[in-house]
């Protein structure tokens, strides 16, 4: 898979990685899959709180650690967030029916995606939150021609380069 497009941004507080998904939100389009990497407490579910209540979340906001998905309808979207921190096979993802989640209709964000990537639907964009000695970067990388699209129209703070 071939990366068409990226950015990176350095994050020094969860603030800032909050204040990074307020701003990938509205570019955000139903249809589209976002693997998202990094080690545990690197901030991807905080990313998915920044970007849900950008949308019109109001409501708790949680890993799906144990539920391994979170449903949330906003005026714009639905989406699906999952984790799949939790598995030890990928072969979990078919047991479960996970993928009757996935449609032209909704956004998923997919945590841990490495777990089941061979069964997954491939990513439109990935987000790695790296551990760096400032706090951490957000390398965000399109990979079809709609997460390409969106990712260019995205104003993003604390860019790097």
């Amino acid at each position: 898979m071939k990366n068409l497009f990226s950015i990176q941004a350095l994050l020094t507080s969860e603030s800032q990685t909050l204040v990074l998904g307020k701003e990938i939100a509205p570019v955000l389009q139903k249809g589209l899959v976002i693997y998202l990497l990094g080690d545990l407490g690197a901030g991807k579910t905080t990313l998915v709180r920044g970007i849900l209540n950008q949308l019109g979340e109001s409501g708790s906001i949680k890993s799906p650690t144990y539920t391994l998905v979170e449903s949330y309808t906003t005026p714009s979207l639905t989406i699906h967030h999952f984790d799949l921190y939790r598995f030890q096979n990928p072969y979990e993802w078919d047991d479960l029916g996970l993928s009757d989640f996935f449609s032209n209709h909704a956004l998923c964000l997919i945590e841990w995606p490495e777990k089941a990537e061979a069964l997954l639907p491939p990513p439109d964009w990935k987000i790695s939150l790296l551990w760096v000695p400032d706090g951490r970067t957000a390398n965000i990388s399109a990979f079809s021609n709609l997460g390409e699209s969106c990712l260019k129209k995205a104003r993003i703070s604390y860019l790097v380069g």
